[in-house]
């Protein structure tokens, strides 16, 4: 039972104050301090902020819902995210849209071919004046960065992403450097443009948590899209896209997610999910014991957007193809085939027996 929608429908209504002290539809720092206790209701503390921040990406993104979703999920679990479609379907304006609603530190890299490592972790530069060697930060360090044009970058800085993905520190010249406690990539690449472009390597594909196709708009949100900026050119609306939840918040969220409970059939089943790609003849390369983790995590994450504080297999369903699509390869003969990731995913979910 595959699921398409969004987790949840946007309020018809979300205070935009510029802080979310004063804003009654988004609980306040104090009201999450006894986040952690799921008896006590904070659960939909989760669902509030959730529909706050897709309340305000809605000023200016049409349609995404699922984008949406698995960005705020990303969040929730500490995960990196890949977003990959054609050009102009909105892909880097709803990352740095995304990174907007958050009360934390912000920046974009545009990925090239002559970028180098420096160019993003930084390096010594010495400093005449103290005879000494400072470190210059790269623009990776801040709490959300949005990586647009990943596959744009050679292979020697693509290496330069793996630690800070995976361990959030980064190691120059013998010194390591810790990331903040909110730490997250948003990723963007183009599947169709060849030229200058980098495939990345499946130890890279492994950091992210969930890759994204994002495919064109229907008909319907096309118009919805024209309609909404006929008289606004410069689409100023994304200037009045506010914060809505802090990093102390975000903490507390993640402290909810991590309390939901997940059964041991649940744990069992997705196991079960992950060894069916390692021996199914359908798949070259299956899903690592990281994939399971994610998988775990993400679930907890979809089962308290739903409002609930226990995973059930709907949750763990709907988070697989986005767990698996990029940490899979296909086999010669379905690649020669031109059979889609996503419906060998779906064989193997219909064919591992969902626990009763």
């Amino acid at each position: 039972m595959e699921e398409k929608d969004g987790l949840n429908q946007t309020p018809e209504s979300v205070n935009t104050n510029e802080t979310t002290d004063t804003n009654e539809s988004v609980p306040s720092d104090a009201t999450l301090e006894s986040s952690t206790d799921l008896s006590a209701g904070r659960i939909n503390d989760v669902i509030d902020i959730a529909d706050a921040i897709k309340a305000q990406l809605s000023r200016v993104i049409v349609g995404q819902e699922e984008l949406m979703d698995l960005m705020i999920i990303s969040i929730l679990t500490k995960g990196h995210i890949l977003i990959e479609g054609v050009p102009g379907v909105a892909k880097t304006l709803t990352a740095r849209l995304f990174a907007k609603t958050i009360d934390a530190d912000f920046s974009r890299i545009q990925f090239t071919p002559d970028l180098m490592p420096s160019d993003i972790l930084g390096t010594n530069i010495f400093n005449a004046k103290t005879h000494d060697f400072e470190f210059k930060q790269g623009p990776i360090f801040a709490d959300i960065v949005v990586a647009d044009e990943i596959n744009r970058a050679p292979a020697k800085t693509q290496a330069a992403m793996f630690e800070v993905m995976q361990e959030a520190q980064v190691s120059v010249d013998g010194t390591t450097r810790e990331m903040g406690e909110a730490f997250m990539v948003l990723a963007t690449q183009n599947p169709i443009d060849n030229e200058g472009t980098y495939n990345l390597p499946e130890a890279q594909l492994d950091r992210f948590i969930f890759k994204v196709v994002v495919d064109y708009p229907s008909l319907a949100e096309d118009i919805d899209i024209l309609k909404r900026f006929r008289s606004d050119f410069d689409m100023k609306e994304v200037e009045n896209v506010q914060k809505v939840v802090s990093l102390k918040q975000l903490l507390k969220l993640r402290g909810i997610v991590e309390s939901v409970s997940i059964s041991d059939q649940l744990l069992e089943y997705i196991a079960r999910i992950i060894q069916e790609t390692r021996t199914t003849g359908d798949l070259f390369l299956g899903a690592s014991s990281r994939a399971a983790l994610w998988m775990m995590k993400a679930s907890k994450a979809a089962a308290a957007l739903r409002g609930r504080n226990f995973v059930t297999p709907d949750d763990i369903r709907w988070v697989t193809k986005p767990v698996l699509n990029h940490r899979i390869i296909l086999s010669p003969q379905r690649e020669m085939e031109g059979v889609p990731a996503a419906v060998i995913l779906q064989q193997i979910i219909e064919k591992v027996e969902v626990p009763r």
